[in-house]
């Protein structure tokens, strides 16, 4: 019975704990590698560009002109690559 119980504790790590701490530490990651210029998204659903960095928080530009300061854990996703993808795409066909 305890090894039943010990096999079962086993199992529930590698298919819950284990996936968590990875996605953790992924996001970590990917907040420490943000940088000026790149083009981001809030959980929240914002899109801006980063224009300053700090400890904890950056600047988004939203508009010209317009800055907001959110926490670095508020970030969800890059939108740089997919921008630039996006921008190449309409200059071609407007050629």
């Amino acid at each position: 019975m305890l090894i039943l119980m010990g096999a079962m504790f086993v199992v529930m790590y590698f298919f819950m704990i284990r996936p968590q701490q990875k996605r953790q530490k992924d996001a970590v990651k990917f907040r420490d590698s943000l940088k000026k210029g790149d083009m981001v998204v809030t959980i929240g659903g914002l899109h801006g560009k980063v224009v300053e960095i700090d400890a904890d928080t950056l600047t988004l530009e939203v508009d010209r002109g317009v800055r907001m300061k959110f926490e670095k854990s508020a970030v969800s996703q890059e939108t740089s690559k997919k921008y630039a993808q996006t921008t190449a795409a309409v200059a071609t066909e407007a050629k």
